[in-house]
């Protein structure tokens, strides 16, 4: 089975970063953020018990807070980085009001943690206030990709000259801080560096030095020749790398960065994400954590005492202790399907956990079968059996459950779900290709 990809079994070699926490003496993946892998990330998020006990302190799970346009726009302001007049609204009638004050024609842009706004129909232009509320109230209440709109960014618009991009970020393979700039803006970056890499410029920053002048006027001159526009990029560059640095990011990229048609230089988008390592210098950064609807659905999940992470795959899962979990998770993987979730119902499983880990993972659309797979030790089979016919007893499940039951009352859990219908497995194996074949797979 060496070349079947495994969740918990593609871990690159880390490059050994400093770190002041104390989890880092006994579990070094806590503070890299390069760490992507399904296992490792579970573990991070179940070392935190661990720590509060040996050592008094919460350390949650080392995810990067990525802000929205509305709350990186506010550190671009206060760090003298011009941006558009623009409003934060959560109705039609407050972006009326709006518009009134910043004049139109004027932006309805949604406030999401996810890409793909603008194809979805959440940046809209408006050049009446009919149109203003209009818009407004068609943006409020939509959902992309998964997440629903609650907030809108109402922005004048302005008259766009040229549009570059600029960004301060950590390069991680040269130990080093990197300031990019590309004249080819207002466009996915990645699509840049893939078909015309040229278009490019990527500065090392020292980070005991700093952003140095002449690198300043390096990269401005690099997106135009116009020497007033060269001097406003310069400034901006240096504004932009003092607010990363001061503030502890990971990222602070401006796309667009713009030119405007009467030659001023405006930041007309923002992303900025916030470094969780230099959360500890910063405790009202605290506030501006949103969490996604995956991250919701972990934290009601984990309120019921429950270990859930959603996937993308079509195989719910529903097992007993983290280890068993990934395994069943490479298994089902192995055979050539695709696990949705991880969920973990824990150690000693009343059926009322059973009732809710069969409610969380029938909430996931794409889910098209479940595969339960236990080994009772402290938890009791009979409890899982139990808990599978009360989830059943008013509405049968609309989808195909495959049940995997040994260990402690494994003969009584048997008993209790002969004739109905779920779906029995001897073994693992057994399991996961009958919960992969009732799913649609191979």
């Amino acid at each position: 089975m060496a070349d079947v990809p495994a969740y918990h079994s593609t871990l690159q070699t880390p490059t050994l970063e400093l770190c002041s926490s104390p989890a880092c003496i006994f579990w070094p993946p806590l503070y890299l953020p390069s760490y992507t892998s399904f296992g490792v990330d579970f573990y991070v998020r179940q070392c935190e018990n661990l720590t509060q006990a040996l050592f008094g302190v919460s350390l949650r799970p080392k995810v990067n807070v990525k802000l929205l346009e509305y709350q990186a726009k506010g550190f671009f302001d206060r760090a003298d980085i011009p941006i558009p007049q623009e409003r934060l609204v959560l109705s039609g009638a407050q972006a009326r009001t709006a518009a009134q004050e910043i004049d139109l024609p004027c932006v309805l842009k949604a406030q999401v943690g996810v890409g793909g706004r603008g194809k979805a129909g959440g940046v809209k232009l408006a050049h009446t206030m009919e149109e203003v509320e209009s818009h407004a109230d068609a943006i409020l209440g939509m959902e992309i990709k998964g997440e629903r709109v609650e907030r809108l960014l109402c922005c004048h618009a302005v008259d766009i000259k040229q549009e570059f991009y600029a960004s301060v970020t950590t390069d991680r393979t040269n130990r080093t801080l990197l300031l990019m700039v590309s004249p080819a803006g207002g466009v996915d970056i990645e699509e840049v560096a893939r078909s015309t890499p040229e278009r490019i410029l990527k500065i090392p920053v020292d980070p005991l030095l700093g952003l140095q002048a002449y690198q300043t006027r390096r990269a401005a001159m690099f997106l135009t020749q116009e020497k007033d526009i060269q001097k406003q990029l310069a400034s901006v560059l240096a504004k932009l790398y003092k607010m990363y640095v001061a503030n502890d990011l990971s990222l602070a990229e401006i796309n667009p960065l713009v030119v405007t048609n009467d030659g001023k230089v405006i930041a007309l988008d923002a992303k900025v994400i916030i470094d969780d390592n230099g959360l500890f210098r910063h405790p009202d950064f605290e506030g501006y954590r949103i969490l996604s609807a995956d991250e919701k659905l972990e934290q009601e999940a984990k309120g019921k005492g429950l270990s859930y992470i959603k996937l993308s795959g079509n195989v719910g899962c529903i097992v007993n202790g983290a280890g068993l979990a990934m395994a069943t998770m490479d298994l089902i993987k192995r055979y050539g399907g695709e696990p949705a979730n991880f969920l973990d119902v824990g150690g000693s499983s009343s059926p009322e956990k059973m009732i809710a880990a069969i409610d969380f993972v029938t909430r996931d659309r794409g889910v098209r079968s479940i595969f339960v797979n236990i080994f009772g030790g402290i938890t009791r089979c009979d409890d899982i059996a139990n808990g599978l016919l009360e989830a059943t007893k008013d509405a049968p499940l609309p989808l195909p459950v495959v049940v995997r039951l040994t260990g402690t009352n494994e003969d009584e859990a048997r008993k209790m779900l002969a004739g109905t219908s779920f779906i029995p497995a001897i073994d693992m194996a057994d399991g996961a290709k009958k919960a992969i074949e009732a799913a649609g797979g191979r």
